[in-house]
């Protein structure tokens, strides 16, 4: 068994070494394909870490009425506090809200001089309160509409906030199909590539595998070395792929950190540069080995 096993890796990498041009264009091939499908993997974390970063960013503003009491406000925002959905509720008294506005506002002397000359705090009190997950929104905007709360209640700010969330959600899954139909058609037009190439592997192989078999080789020993030669041109072309990558990721990665806070594309990608290249050459020598395996397969039956 060990001899056939040698036997077999042996003609397997002699074949490929003998059609140089043909693995050449299989590899490049391949490699083209598993770039997608690199870049997909990579693509999916930042897509992630983009729907996280606007999801930290994105809450429901409650304003009150200016005649509202203090006291009430801070009875809703316990009960608020006790919803499962609510992740935390943060309070911003009027007093808190002219302070903040007279501060982003402090060079506007048109601004400043209109404040200043009011008898009385226009701003209303409110509250930022914060999910546990952006689709439990609607629970908590339902729960403020309650009768007993309406009363108290100027505004909310949740139909903005929902239009924020579906419209990113829709554009990560157009983009996410995208990048998945783009590496199924790569995938499928490499095993062509394969399939073609071990076929004509085969064809200028034909007189030994004529030896072959009058001599009595079994099927599994004149398939086993263009099996190989498929694996061979797979594995090649998934650390073709990661080496590719790695200069990609790192001239892009500082301009992605600049639209997405603490994103560190290319900290990710050294972090997970084996795990990714065990993805590659999985995927790799499996298209590889099936191409092979099925091209060789439908010589043996003619």
């Amino acid at each position: 068994m060990f001899t056939v096993i040698s036997r077999i890796f042996h003609f397997g990498f002699k074949n490929f070494s003998r059609n140089g041009w043909l693995s050449t264009a299989t590899v490049a091939i391949m490699t083209l394909a598993l770039l997608v499908f690199g870049g997909l993997i990579l693509f999916s974390y930042v897509t992630q870490q983009a729907v996280t970063s606007i999801e930290n960013k994105i809450d429901i503003s409650v304003y009150f009425n200016t005649n509202t009491p203090e006291d009430q406000i801070l009875n809703i925002q316990q009960s608020l506090e006790q919803l499962p959905q609510v992740a935390n509720v943060g309070y911003v008294s009027r007093d808190q809200a002219l302070a903040t506005f007279q501060q982003n506002h402090a060079n506007d002397q048109t601004i400043t001089q209109a404040i200043n000359e009011l008898d009385t705090n226009p701003l209303e009190a409110s509250l930022n309160i914060k999910a546990k997950d952006p689709s439990q929104y609607g629970t908590i905007a339902d729960y403020l509409n309650s009768p007993n709360l309406t009363q108290y209640i100027d505004t909310v700010s949740y139909a903005q906030n929902q239009d924020v969330i579906q419209r990113l959600a829709t554009i990560v899954r157009i983009m996410d199909r995208g990048g998945w139909a783009a590496t199924i058609f790569l995938v499928i037009v490499a095993g062509l590539v394969v399939f073609n190439t071990i076929r004509l592997a085969i064809y200028s192989s034909r007189e030994e595998i004529s030896v072959m078999r009058v001599v009595g080789a079994s099927n599994s020993l004149v398939r086993g070395p263009f099996v190989v030669d498929g694996m061979l041109s797979g594995a090649i072309a998934a650390i073709s792929s990661v080496i590719l990558i790695a200069p990609i990721v790192y001239f892009i990665s500082p301009y992605l950190d600049n639209f997405i806070p603490n994103l560190g594309l290319f900290g990710y990608f050294s972090s997970h540069i084996l795990q990714l290249l065990v993805y590659e050459l999985a995927f790799g020598v499996i298209i590889g080995a099936f191409s092979s395996f099925f091209a060789v397969r439908r010589y043996l039956r003619n």
